[in-house]
């Protein structure tokens, strides 16, 4: 369809809603109730536009284009309507930005700045509503905050097909609650607290926490499961204080689940931050001399037959691409995959998925390339490690779907080197144990269950003495006489998609450095 909007002439796809047809145009039109993800219900009259030939104003997000049509956004008309809808929004809002957690982020604070900008002319006192309303496990609501766009019913309704919220009461008196009987505890719940253009809806895990607009930006991609959510990663000073999801149509739209968002935890929890040899801290050249040395000696002992690696689903495509190559440059031939035991349970058809990990797909496709038909699981890797067949281990990760028994016999082993986050049995078991970066403190790549290859960019400094364990398998290699020629995670990235032909069309993308949260990047 081609039409008109402020004169210029634009052409969108049949349905395209007037409203994105101004975007376009590069043309902006102010809303609260609308978005791209949602239906539109036009609740909010905020984005009123003039089309030629029709008798009075109409809200550009509910009004389709059509062919020859002409609209007007920037009349003297059209500007006072709206700044008159806004000034009505307003009128019951309770002045408390200073101590609302969405100040610096706010679709109502930036609206007011660029369009109104005046005193309240209220001469009556404003309607009062309840404040700190404990909706669920997640949310606490601010009613008298709400501009009743009804934004977080849709997400309920139309995102999570769960119909926990709903409107009540009539007039200035109407305010947000959860529905008779329920409560707002979907799995989806904090896309609630994203959508709202305003401080209604706030999240009990981030709640007075941080100021936003202290919090600096990066994309990555979730790690919770095999979907492999796009995202956010908001920190201060080298801590993470939230995840919240990031647009991308072909994998997760605007949404994730609140389990995602929880992630960050991780990378506080329980942190092995410092090699360790025979269970003891050591210097990380120590430690990898001793592991190097003792590998040497058991391949030269008894062959590469009985050595063998552990690929993680937890770590980065380069991580597990490092461990290949050191592995065949050592003659070594025993591979296995292992990762966080699946959880049918969480399973949906929207985001959640059974699989917890999120690079079980890259991990089979390196191993189909460079080493078809020998991957091995974690059953089988309990099975070589309590039968003896292995003599000697080199492993990424803690996270193993393996007994307590099979934990332990780990120890037995010539050599068991582990590269690992955590502490923990592994951790104990291990004759080497080296400190590995988290997917927060180290760039590289994921690749979900739909095979796309997606970029995590470092968020904070790695904790401790933590490295990305591509860099540790480099020193290692050096050490073995088997280097690895990754000067940086480019160079190894740009190699590993020349050798995995699944990966061949995957872009590392450009280099994203941390953005300061302010009112050009607002989420509202």
């Amino acid at each position: 369809m081609s039409l008109k909007i402020d004169g210029k002439l634009v052409t969108v796809p049949k349905g395209t809603n007037v409203l994105e047809a101004a975007k376009v145009a590069g043309v902006d039109i102010s809303y609260f109730c609308y978005h791209p993800g949602l239906s539109s219900p036009a609740v909010c009259r905020q984005c009123l536009v003039d089309v030629k030939g029709q008798p009075k104003l109409v809200p550009s997000c509910y009004t389709p284009v059509a062919e020859n049509m002409e609209v007007i956004t920037d009349s003297d008309k059209v500007l006072t309507a709206r700044q008159q809808m806004l000034e009505f929004t307003l009128v019951n809002h309770p002045v408390d930005c200073p101590i609302c957690d969405k100040a610096g982020e706010c679709s109502l604070q930036k609206m007011y700045d660029e369009w109104d900008g005046g005193g309240s002319r209220t001469d009556v006192p404003k309607s009062e509503k309840p404040k700190a309303v404990d909706l669920g496990p997640t949310i606490v609501l601010d009613a008298e905050r709400c501009i009743l766009c009804t934004r977080c019913i849709r997400v309920c309704d139309e995102v999570a097909k769960s119909s926990q919220l709903t409107m009540m009461i009539r007039g200035d008196r109407e305010q947000i609650s959860v529905a008779p009987g329920k409560l707002l505890d979907n799995p989806y719940s904090l896309n609630t607290v994203d959508v709202c253009p305003v401080g209604a809806l706030t999240s009990k895990d981030f709640r007075f926490q941080m100021r936003a607009w202290e919090l600096e930006k990066v994309d990555s991609v979730c790690a919770g499961c095999a979907t492999g959510c796009n995202t956010e990663v908001h920190a201060s000073k080298g801590r993470v204080y939230r995840i919240v999801p990031r647009e991308n149509l072909a994998v997760n739209k605007y949404w994730m689940c609140d389990e995602g968002r929880f992630t960050y935890h991780e990378l506080t929890r329980g942190r092995h931050a410092v090699a360790t040899l025979r269970g003891e801290p050591s210097t990380m050249d120590k430690a990898v001399a001793f592991a190097a040395d003792r590998m040497a000696g058991v391949l030269q002992s008894a062959g590469p037959s009985v050595a063998g690696v552990v690929l993680n689903a937890q770590a980065t495509n380069e991580d597990n691409y490092a461990l290949v190559k050191l592995a065949l440059s050592l003659g070594i031939e025993r591979f296995y995959v292992v990762g966080r035991p699946a959880r049918p349970e969480r399973q949906d058809d929207i985001l959640m998925h059974a699989d917890v990990n999120p690079n079980t797909a890259g991990a089979r496709a390196l191993l189909d390339a460079l080493a078809p038909g020998k991957a091995k699981g974690a059953e089988q890797l309990a099975a070589d490690v309590l039968g003896g067949s292995i003599k000697a281990l080199i492993a990424i990760g803690d996270k193993m779907d393996l007994d307590d028994e099979a934990r332990a016999a780990f120890a037995r082993l010539d050599l068991f080197v582990v590269l690992t986050p955590y502490g923990g049995s592994l951790t104990e078991a291990a004759h080497v144990a080296l400190p590995v970066a988290l997917w927060a403190e180290t760039d590289g790549t994921f690749t979900n269950n739909k095979g796309h290859v997606q970029r995590i960019r470092r968020s904070i400094e790695p904790a401790g003495d933590s490295r990305a364990a591509w860099e540790l398998l480099r020193e290692l290699g050096k050490r073995m006489n088997a280097p690895l020629a990754f000067p940086t995670v480019k160079v190894l990235f740009k190699e590993m998609t020349a050798a995995v032909p699944p990966f061949a069309s995957a872009s590392f993308g450009r280099d994203s450095l941390p953005v300061l949260l302010r009112f050009a990047g607002s989420r509202g």
